[in-house]
């Protein structure tokens, strides 16, 4: 048995002005059954609800402003997942709704929560159906999408696979709008900033997604060893294609050395709250030696936190080298920054760590 992450985007499943397609939303049913008889467990994670909210609104174009917006996502996400519950209910399927904010995944013990939630749905043989809670969360409809979302919903639950279904037939190696040379590139080993550059990055006219959210997503997946797809969603049947071993579209391949969830959770899940500037030896621990951050490698520190919250580690020039969890408050930080763990009690009285952040606590983002 494998376990699927199914990404569905509000292009796919809404027009500009037409609210939601029905007929498209029985089709993607219809093939996600088909793949559940064949012994995959599914997880989706579906847009559509400002796009449906738009339609019961009277709204012609999506709204900019954020009240609008979380107006049309509280009234329209009862229409999507009345539209899914009506489509799998004509194969027999049960679905149920799991509404999401940043916040619930950027805390440890709401992760493991929804973790547990999702696995208990699944061995129920219920099909979660996952969406950002737009209607509470501002940060999220103005910056999120459902890409990043899907990418750490499948990390979480440790899938197989994640099939981001898009509005075109993968990644294209040129735009395939201004050039008639543009082909889909079939398969990806690795997501250089050359490959980022040429995914280009606008969203559709009613979700807030493009092709480069997809890469950055991809990226993210693969991380946690799930292999990614990026299909048509407009071609019934492509998925379940796909899933029986033909090629299509656009296949990033995962890595066979993977970070745990934990870790996966520390890099791409929880808000950093601010930032310590390394000197080079530290920086060279870090990344060639995989030591842990010391104080004595710290040259600066940014930002307002406390122990226990995530901070970026960055390099002299600025650049984001590393991630991770302090055991000491940026206060504390200040005071020991440059000293030798042998100063620490000294100069705060007390010493909880040698290292400023644990190796095991931090994660290497170059």
């Amino acid at each position: 048995m494998s376990r699927i992450v199914v990404k569905v985007g509000s292009n796919i499943l809404a027009g500009k002005k037409s609210g939601l397609n029905l007929e498209r939303v029985c089709a993607i049913a219809s093939d996600l059954s088909k793949l559940i008889e064949a012994d995959h467990e599914i997880v989706m994670v579906s847009s559509g609800a400002v796009a449906a909210g738009m339609t019961k609104l009277g709204l012609k174009e999506k709204p900019k402003e954020i009240c609008l917006k979380q107006a049309a996502a509280a009234a329209g996400q009862s229409s999507l997942i009345q539209a899914y519950e009506k489509c799998f209910g004509e194969y027999a399927r049960k679905v149920a709704q799991v509404l999401l904010t940043r916040d619930d995944l950027s805390d440890r013990a709401r992760y493991l929560n929804a973790k547990n939630t999702l696995i208990t749905l699944l061995d129920y043989a219920i099909i979660p159906i996952i969406n950002e809670n737009d209607t509470v969360a501002t940060d999220e409809i103005k910056f999120g999408d459902n890409d990043h979302l899907a990418a750490l919903v499948s990390g979480l639950i440790d899938a197989d696979r994640l099939v981001i279904l898009s509005d075109v037939d993968g990644l294209y190696s040129e735009d395939p709008k201004s050039s008639k040379a543009a082909k889909v590139i079939p398969f990806v080993d690795a997501i250089t900033p050359e490959l980022e550059g040429r995914a280009g990055g606008s969203g559709s006219a009613v979700g807030t997604g493009g092709m480069y959210s997809k890469v950055l997503a991809a990226k993210k997946a693969i991380s946690f060893g799930v292999s990614v797809n990026i299909i048509n969603g407009r071609k019934k049947g492509l998925i379940v294609s796909l899933l029986s071993g033909k090629h299509h579209g656009t296949e990033f391949i995962s890595k066979d050395k993977k970070i745990s969830s934990r870790k996966g959770w520390i890099a791409y899940a929880v808000k950093p709250k601010g930032s310590i500037v390394l000197d080079d030896g530290a920086v060279n621990a870090l990344l060639k030696s995989g030591k842990s951050l010391l104080p004595s490698g710290i040259a600066r520190v940014d930002g307002v936190f406390d122990t226990g919250d995530a901070v970026f580690c960055l390099s002299s020039s600025g650049r984001r080298i590393a991630k991770g969890i302090v055991n000491y408050s940026s206060q504390d930080i200040e005071k020991i920054k440059g000293k030798k763990t042998t100063e620490l009690e000294s100069v705060l009285g007390y010493k909880y760590s040698d290292e400023v952040i644990h190796r095991d606590n931090l994660v290497v983002l170059v």
